[in-house]
């Protein structure tokens, strides 16, 4: 079963594209530009259509999603966790 997509692999995070991820669930993640798969353990809760952290990233990283810059972290994030707008800004503003 696949939990989470990614396009490049050089992403840190990816969407969970299943229902029921909690904490403690070892989740498969497909990188589909090179059409292979990934095992991260999600250490928190995760909403469908979320993301899923895939790096440890300190404040001030930049997040990639879809091989893009998509924000800048604002709160400590670990591999496994959760990361939204608790822990994610937009650079626009």
């Amino acid at each position: 079963m696949i939990h989470f997509v990614l396009h490049d692999a050089h992403d840190t995070v990816a969407v969970v594209v299943v229902e029921g991820v909690t904490a403690g669930t070892t989740m498969t993640g497909w990188i589909m530009d090179e059409d292979k798969t990934i095992m991260v353990t999600a250490t928190q809760d995760i909403p469908i259509g979320h993301k899923v952290a895939l790096k440890d990233m300190a404040v001030g990283d930049t997040v990639l999603k879809y091989g893009i810059d998509i924000g800048k972290v604002t709160a400590k994030i670990k591999a496994g966790e959760h990361a939204h707008v608790q822990n994610i800004k937009t650079k626009r503003w």
